[in-house]
């Protein structure tokens, strides 16, 4: 059992950055690939960023390649999305995942999800 927690969610004006990070309670944490999804109103949940369980390979949506970067910290239990250049389109409720493969990340096949951490960016 993985339980996830985000943080680091608020309001920042275009340009802007922000850091979100998630803590995971569990031993098993570092066997799970972990990923961050946001999710619009009146939008469908869209994946964003993933990282293996070793950290050894990433994905990003083509939308935040460049300015996103997902980080994870075996020892800590979190995974952090550092976010800069941010748009008024970024603006969404951002929840973190933990699932077998990145693979399953990126599919939303996830066995566990946080509660979510709301960004608004402002133009």
């Amino acid at each position: 059992q993985v339980q996830l927690v985000e943080s680091g969610g608020g309001l920042v004006q275009a340009g802007g950055s922000l850091r979100l990070s998630c803590a995971a309670s569990g031993r098993t944490f570092s066997t799970y690939a972990m990923g961050w999804f946001r999710q619009a109103p009146g939008k469908e949940r869209e994946f964003v960023a993933g990282i293996s369980w070793s950290s050894s390979s990433t994905s990003y949506v083509d939308s935040v390649k460049g300015r996103f970067t997902i980080s994870r910290d075996n020892a800590k239990n979190t995974v952090d999305l550092q976010m800069n250049s941010l748009k008024p389109e970024d603006t969404a409720v951002y929840f973190c995942a933990a699932g077998i493969t990145l693979e399953s990340v990126k599919r939303g096949l996830s066995a566990y999800w946080g509660q979510g951490t709301q960004v608004t960016v402002s133009s």
